[in-house]
């Protein structure tokens, strides 16, 4: 083997390993910088905090109104009245008990405005929200794409150089294409947490009212009486078919043993 080959051999390994160990080299000397871009652009709190924030209400409507406030709240959302709005789910069930649920990916200044819209004409019912900080995250994906790109930077410059063998060349390329695909991942997920923290899911829960639900099942109850009239009455001769031997076995013996008492009795 020449010189030549030998020198470029050590040169690849030596910035094969430089580029494994860049990740310990950021988180020492840029993870701060790194951490401080990625808050400066995302929505947090006073302490640094990345909130991504969850909301789900309850509201009960008149069982007519459910399906035109479903169909007026997926409206909204596609025509982005409030704000962005991407529309994640839309579901809807008939019957003597309907109900509707939707959710969505909103805009923040879009939820109350949502919500409104909802629960125009009914009542609110539970309400609830939950935030997820993402900061940590945030920060070692922002940590994690700097040090690949980097390392991309480092293997491109050492590509660029016109004495390297054939062997060390296909063993740089896989190096390039997995640092590529890395980079690729981190990018995704990072713009995931983005929009988990720069938008906001909300979940609208649509049912009938207690009082038309407690008609509803006094109606259901008179609609079916006389099918459960003919099911008890069939139950009732099966259990007189099933009962009336014994009985009468039971008679026999009762008036066996009086007869034989009163027997006794006179002797």
């Amino acid at each position: 083997m020449s010189r030549t080959h030998v020198r470029s051999g050590i040169a690849l390994c030596a910035v094969l390993l430089v580029a494994a160990c860049s990740y310990k080299e950021k988180a020492s000397d840029a993870g701060g910088l790194a951490y401080a871009e990625g808050a400066a652009a995302a929505v947090g709190d006073a302490n640094g905090a990345l909130l991504a924030y969850e909301h789900t209400v309850g509201v009960q409507l008149d069982r007519a109104a459910i399906a035109p406030r479903l169909q007026a709240i997926r409206s909204a959302c596609s025509d982005a009245r409030f704000g962005t709005c991407t529309l994640i789910e839309a579901q809807q069930s008939a019957g003597d008990w309907p109900q509707a649920r939707a959710v969505m990916r909103m805009a923040p200044d879009a939820i109350e405005p949502m919500i409104a819209l909802a629960a125009e004409g009914g009542d609110t019912g539970e309400r609830s929200t939950r935030a997820e900080d993402l900061a940590v995250v945030v920060r070692d994906n922002t940590t994690e794409q700097d040090r690949l790109t980097k390392e991309m930077a480092r293997l491109q410059a050492f590509e660029a150089r016109g004495d390297l063998s054939v062997a060390d060349m296909i063993a740089l390329s896989e190096r390039i294409a997995a640092a590529e695909a890395q980079l690729e991942a981190a990018a995704r997920e990072g713009a995931r947490y983005r929009q988990r923290i720069d938008t906001q899911l909300l979940t609208v829960q649509l049912r009938g009212r207690d009082g038309e639900q407690g008609r509803s099942e006094i109606g259901a109850a008179f609609r079916e009486f006389g099918a459960t009239l003919a099911t008890g009455t069939a139950w009732t001769i099966r259990a007189t078919a099933f009962l009336l031997p014994l009985a009468l076995v039971g008679f026999i013996l009762f008036a066996a043993l009086r007869a034989l008492w009163r027997r006794r009795r006179r002797g």
